[in-house]
């Protein structure tokens, strides 16, 4: 059997911080998920995420012009230059601080970074092999405080950058006799926006109280008079080396002209670029709030001269500059709308929520959704795949099951019925029907046709249930107990309790039905104990296997024959429900290597070594039962040969270094993948 999995997607959150990207075309955006970027195609109706991984959370993303490079920064400076083609990496730089802003030039040729109180402007990578794509052109200073946001004139040449420190600064990028640097005032709080008009130099930032400047030039961007140096090209790193007499010349003439341009700079200092505060606007002022909101993200289309505002309470206003009218003003939730966007026509705008993990793209014009996606609010606590394949249910701690396509990575229904994490799920044998177990004391199934809640199980007395199964045949579900130490059965049909399965002496967590015609059912506790029950014929309890330490979970072998059952010592124990006893114990599998550093038996448990004692928390057979799948408290999933008690093979979820990312409860759920 092959082993050789490569990443393919991911599903269970849309978006998690950081700034949104459309592509050239505006048909695909780029939204920053941790440590991966997905893409999702807004025409095709499907989603991808790059095999492309950082150490820390992603927080800025920026594309070409052509649609060819990725530039990724994370939390802690580090940039990924990534081709869009080959889906790779092709360099990395370390910016050795963190990064709020990058941006490329609308010609393609350079790009921006707002680094601290600097801004860095370098040669864009080129589609060839470089030894080093980021050449560094020049560094503007001026800022008291972080740079935050800029943006470039249509033609490439000058740039204005947005700074903590409450004003906006004017850069050139090249030489220009009448401009260098310009600083923007009138604010009382950090800038969040600054954006140039198209093919002009009149400029428009908005801060952190939602108040919008304009500003007009008194100079058309075409009349920016460039310096000239004759003889710069002369003097250069590919150039020859220059003779004495000669160099000796050229510091004759570079002084020249340099008195030269001194005494036109004079002559010209009247004449310098200015600008002026042609009005000011609250954009706040159309909230109806009754507490102070803060303005989060904005978005200016240059073509439409449409600006876009997200603000703390989960608003967004849509107005036309310069005249300032109010468009629209719509809510989409309670949470901070961090991030907004237009795309390249601006018909579309991109809206993201980090507290919620929610993605919407609206079109503006006819009031409708484009796309409409939302992770899990917590962690993600359990999954399972549909018999087909096409679909997988996840089950959170915000007590929510959704439904995931796999072939264009989606969820398309959410069910919220539960109002308490979600414990077990699994799919019916005919795939139409998913059932879910919570710790609010109901196991609830869904329709996948009609998309409802079509029976609920309950029992006599509250009961926090902790996990969840279905016979083969579709007719029984059992769920086990956490608070009471018992196992329920109910008919699927006509939903009532059937029995009440007794013996265990601490909370049930995990119970299976074997695949055959009159299954067994399959149960393990924290009682240190494996259970089998003739659920069928009404006996009750078959037997009982004794284990080394508390179990976890417990899987069947595809032949009914045999269960294997993970431990909290890390050991994986094949047992054979068809023998009694310590006979009955076929195989035992240490694991304890391949979770990583694990705590010992020697130890003394304390909060700082508890942490470390990893274990598997889900089990899984291959179709042939000559292999397991674990995943658990560990980065890692592992493929153990049963009868040679031999890891196979293994696999690092994630290499993610931030504190939010280092978080590996939700690993487990995965293995389910491979089955």
């Amino acid at each position: 059997m092959k082993f050789n999995f490569r990443f393919s997607n991911l599903l269970g959150t849309v978006y998690s911080k950081g700034n949104l990207t459309f592509t050239p075309d505006g048909d695909s955006i780029l939204s920053p998920v941790g440590n991966r970027i997905t893409i999702f195609d807004l025409k095709n109706n499907k989603s991808e995420t790059l095999p492309i991984e950082s150490q820390f959370n992603i927080t800025v993303t920026e594309i070409s012009p052509d649609g060819w490079l990725i530039l990724l920064v994370n939390e802690e400076g580090e940039c990924l230059l990534c081709n869009t083609r080959s889906k790779s990496i092709i360099h990395r730089f370390n910016f050795a601080r963190k990064v709020h802003a990058v941006k490329f030039s609308p010609d393609g040729k350079k790009f921006a970074v707002c680094k601290e109180n600097k801004v860095l402007l370098f040669h864009a990578p080129g589609k060839n092999k470089e030894f080093n794509p980021f050449v560094l052109i020049r560094t503007f200073y001026g800022a008291y405080d972080d740079n935050v946001c800029l943006d470039w004139t249509s033609d490439s040449k000058v740039l204005i950058v947005g700074s903590k420190d409450m004003s906006s600064r004017i850069y050139a990028t090249q030489g220009f006799k009448n401009l260098n640097c310009y600083v923007l005032g009138g604010h009382s709080e950090s800038i969040i926006g600054c954006f140039f008009e198209k093919d002009s130099l009149n400029a428009y930032t908005i801060g952190k109280n939602g108040r919008l400047n304009v500003w007009e030039s008194d100079t058309e961007l075409k009349n920016l008079i460039p310096k000239t140096h004759d003889l710069v090209e002369a003097i250069g790193p590919d150039s020859d080396e220059l003779s004495a007499n000669k160099t000796s010349e050229l510091e004759d003439e570079i002084e020249k002209n340099g008195i030269n341009e001194k005494m036109e700079d004079e002559d010209q200092g009247e004449n310098k670029v200015q600008f002026k505060k042609k009005s000011k606007f609250g954009i706040r002022d159309a909230l109806e709030a009754n507490v102070p909101v803060a303005l989060l993200s904005c978005d200016f289309h240059k073509g439409n001269r449409i600006l876009v505002s997200g603000f703390s309470n989960g608003s967004f206003l849509l107005h036309e500059l310069p005249s300032f009218n109010l468009i629209h003003s719509l809510n989409i939730s309670q949470h901070p709308v961090t991030s907004c966007l237009f795309n390249k026509t601006g018909d579309w705008i991109a809206l993201a929520c980090q507290g919620l993990g929610q993605l919407l793209v609206w079109e503006w014009q006819s009031e409708t959704y484009v796309l409409k996606q939302q992770g899990h609010f917590n962690n993600m606590s359990q999954l399972a795949y549909s018999p087909s394949g096409m679909y997988i249910a996840s089950g959170g701690e915000d007590g929510k099951v959704k439904i995931w396509n796999t072939l264009n990575g989606q969820c398309f229904v959410t069910f919220n019925e539960h109002n308490a994490p979600i414990t077990g799920i699994q799919f019916k044998s005919n795939g139409q029907v998913v059932c879910s177990a919570s710790l609010d004391g109901t196991v609830r199934a869904f329709d996948l046709n009609r998309y409802r809640n079509f029976r609920t199980f309950t029992t006599p007395q509250p009961v926090q249930f902790s996990c969840l199964s279905i016979d083969s045949s579709g007719e029984l579900i059992a769920a086990g107990g956490f608070d009471v130490f018992e196992i329920f059965v109910w008919s699927m049909q006509i939903g009532h309790l059937l029995q009440t399965l007794c013996g265990h002496e601490g909370p049930v967590s995990g119970i299976a039905f074997s695949p055959a015609v009159h299954p067994i059912l399959a149960s393990t506790s924290w009682d240190k104990t494996c259970r089998t029950w003739d659920v069928f014929e009404g006996k009750g309890s078959r037997e009982m296997y004794m284990l080394s330490s508390d179990a976890l979970t417990v899987c069947f072998k595809p032949d009914g024959k045999h269960v294997a059952v993970s431990t909290l010592d890390a050991q994986i124990v094949t047992i054979n429900i068809n023998e009694v006893d310590q006979q009955a114990i076929v195989n035992t599998i240490e694991c304890k290597h391949d979770l990583g550093y694990s705590r010992k038996d020697t130890d003394k448990v304390t909060a700082k070594k508890m942490h470390f004692g990893k274990s598997f928390k889900s089990l899984c057979y291959t179709i042939d039962g000559e292999y397991i799948i674990a995943g658990g408290k560990s980065k890692y999933i592992c493929i153990y040969n049963v009868k040679e008690e031999m890891l196979v093979r293994r696999f690092e979820i994630s290499q993610n270094k931030s504190f939010d990312g280092i978080d590996v409860n939700f690993l487990f759920r995965i293995v389910f993948f491979f089955f």
